[in-house]
């Protein structure tokens, strides 16, 4: 059975990825970054668990932008629709959760 030490995964990019599985169309990737992302909408759900570092992740609701800041342990549930961005706080290692071929 394979086992993923999350603090060890580094990548030579922003948002590089590390393909865990494939759940019946359900992705489950563990991502490095040191940089923010981009405004962006899924097309479904995305469940986004912060491992190690801390991420500001910004989205919108009823048109107003707010903000979380997650720490290690933390996760943030997108729902469909959901448009949101995360902002690492230096590195950070995220476990996100999501349709396959979502951005």
């Amino acid at each position: 059975m394979p086992h993923y030490r999350s603090r060890d995964f580094t990548s030579s990019r922003a948002w590089g990825a590390l393909d865990i599985a494939q759940l019946n169309g359900i992705s489950v990737r563990l991502h490095w970054t040191d940089q923010p992302y981009h405004w962006h909408v899924n097309e479904g759900e995305e469940v986004f668990a912060v491992l190690d570092g801390v991420v500001c992740m910004h989205y919108r609701e009823e048109g107003e932008v707010r903000h979380l800041m997650l720490q290690a342990g933390d996760i943030f549930h997108a729902k469909a629709g959901c448009e949101h961005v995360a902002h690492p706080q230096g590195e950070a290692r995220i476990l996100v959760i999501e349709q396959a071929g979502s951005e």
